[in-house]
C-alpha cells in the first residue's frame, strides 16, 4: 500500500517520470550497498533481536511520512529523503529476515517449500496492498496508507517477541567485517551454480522488475485511468506472483527447476514487451499477471535452489548477495527505465526492458541449465 501510495503522491504532484523513477531509485538502492553488512550482522547477532530492530525503525519511517504528508508539510525532497531511509532499513532487514525463517525449519527437505511459502504470503500482500491503496485513494489522501503501514509493523515486531532465542548453525564468521565478506564472496563464486543464479536474477531485477515505475505513467497517460488503474496494474502483476510460487511449491523439489527459470524469465520478458506493444486495458492487465508470474518464478525459484546449496556458516552472507542482486538491483532498473522512458515514452521502455529480459533468459537461463540439475 506504501509503495503505490508514494508511487501515486510523486506522479500526481510533479508529473514527471523521472523523479518517479528517481523516488523509486531511492526507496529501493540503499539495499545494494546495505546488505552485505546486514548479512554479516545475521551470521553474527541473534537474528530475532535484529529483526525487532529493523521493523521497529520502519514503522517510525512511514509514521513520519503518513504525518508530513497528512499536515500538509511535506516537499518532493521529503519524500526522497524518507524512500532513502526506508531503503537503509530494508537493507538491513531483508537478509535478516530471510536467514532467520530458513533457519527455523528443521527437516531441509521442506526448505524448497518453505521457500515457496514465503514468497506466496509476501505477493499475496503485493496483490492484495496494491489494490485496495488504489481504491483508497479515490477516496483519502496517501497519508493514511503510509499510517495504516506503521501499524502493520507493530505485528511483526510483536511476533519477534514471541519467539525463543534460534541457535545458529554452524561456525562463526571471521572477527573482522572485511574478512567476513570476502569468505562468503570467495564463497559465492567459486560455487558455479550460486553465481550464474545470482547473474539472472539481477537481469531480471534490473529489466523486468522495474515495471513498477512506469506503471503509474500507463495508468494516467496511456489509459486515462487514475490511481484504481494503478492499482488493478500492479495487482494482476501481484496477482501472478501469487499463481507463480503455487506453481513452485505444487513441484516440492529443485529437481529441473533450473530449466523452469529460462523460460520463467523469458516469459516474463515478453509479456513485459506486450505491454509496451498494448493499447488495451484488459489485455495489458492479462500480460501483467504474465510479467508477475514469469518474474516470482525466476526470483523464487533461483532463491530456492541457492539455499539449497548454500552452508548454513555463510548462509546470512549469501542470502545479502541474493538480496543485493535482486531488491537492489530493482532501483538501478527503475531509474534507468524512468529516464529512458522520459525520453522515448513509457511503452517504448517497456518494450526495450522486456526483450532484455528474453535475452537474458536465453544466454544465462540456458548457462545456468548446464550447471545445475
Amino acid at each position: 500500500m506504501q509503495q503505490i501510495a508514494l508511487q501515486w503522491l510523486v506522479y500526481r504532484i510533479t508529473g514527471s517520470v523521472a523523479i518517479l523513477g528517481l523516488v523509486a531509485f531511492a526507496n529501493q538502492a540503499p539495499i545494494f550497498f546495505i546488505a552485505p553488512f546486514s548479512g554479516v550482522l545475521a551470521d553474527r547477532f541473534d537474528r530475532r533481536r535484529l529483526l525487532i530492530a529493523t521493523q521497529s525503525f520502519a514503522s517510525l519511517q512511514a509514521a513520519l511520512l503518513g504525518w508530513l504528508v497528512l499536515s500538509g508539510t511535506f516537499e518532493v525532497w521529503h519524500l526522497i529523503s524518507l524512500a532513502l531511509l526506508f531503503g537503509v532499513v530494508a537493507g538491513l532487514d531483508t537478509p535478516v529476515r530471510q536467514s532467520l525463517y530458513i533457519s527455523m525449519i528443521g527437516n531441509r527437505d521442506d526448505l524448497p517449500n518453505a521457500i515457496a511459502l514465503n514468497s506466496f504470503l509476501m505477493n499475496g500482500g503485493r496483490l492484495i496492498g496494491p489494490s485496495i491503496a488504489g481504491l483508497a485513494l479515490v477516496y483519502v489522501q496517501e497519508g493514511y496508507a503510509f499510517l495504516f503501514n506503521a501499524l502493520s509493523y507493530l505485528g511483526v515486531v510483536w511476533w519477534a517477541w514471541s519467539l525463543p532465542r534460534l541457535p545458529r548453525a554452524g561456525t562463526s564468521p571471521p572477527a573482522g567485517f572485511t574478512e567476513s565478506l570476502r569468505e562468503a564472496a570467495v564463497y559465492t563464486w567459486r560455487h558455479v551454480q550460486i553465481r550464474e543464479l545470482l547473474a539472472l536474477v539481477a537481469c531480471i531485477a534490473f529489466f523486468g522488475s522495474s515495471y513498477l515505475v512506469l506503471m503509474p505513467v500507463f495508468a494516467r497517460d496511456v489509459f486515462g485511468g487514475g490511481s484504481e488503474t494503478l492499482g488493478f496494474l500492479v495487482g494482476c502483476a501481484g496477482f501472478g506472483a501469487v499463481l507463480g510460487t503455487g506453481y513452485l511449491a505444487s513441484r516440492g523439489n529443485i529437481e529441473r527447476l533450473s530449466r523452469r527459470l529460462m523460460y520463467s524469465s523469458m516469459l516474463a520478458g515478453g509479456a513485459l514487451m506486450g505491454v509496451g506493444l498494448s493499447s488495451w486495458l484488459w489485455l495489458t492487465l492479462a500480460l501483467m499477471v504474465l510479467v508477475g508470474f514469469g518474474i516470482i518464478v525466476t526470483a523464487a525459484g533461483a532463491n530456492m535452489i541457492l539455499q539449497s546449496l548454500v552452508d548454513d556458516a555463510v548462509r546470512g552472507r549469501v542470502v545479502s548477495f541474493y538480496a543485493m542482486s535482486f531488491l537492489g538491483v530493482v532501483p538501478f532498473g527503475a531509474l534507468a527505465s524512468g529516464t529512458l522512458a522520459g525520453m522515448v515514452g513509457a511503452p517504448v521502455a517497456a518494450t526495450v526492458f522486456g526483450s532484455c529480459c528474453v535475452l537474458a533468459g536465453l544466454l544465462l537461463g540456458g548457462r545456468l541449465r548446464k550447471t545445475v540439475r
